[in-house]
């Protein structure tokens, strides 16, 4: 796995706590740490998916 991938992994773990802890907290800023977790999932799976086909 490359390490770039292995961050964005991390960080969107890390973001999916952040927007429970948000929603439990009744905060809407919540969603922007949900927008982050997709993005940083979809970085995840293209950095491992360009690994594999190099």
């Amino acid at each position: 796995m490359p390490r770039i991938a292995l961050y964005a992994l991390v960080v969107c773990v890390l973001s999916v706590a952040a927007a429970v802890v948000s929603f439990v907290q009744g905060s809407w800023l919540g969603i922007v740490w949900v927008l982050l977790a997709g993005l940083t999932s979809n970085m995840t799976w293209y950095y491992i998916k360009r690994d594999r086909a190099a």
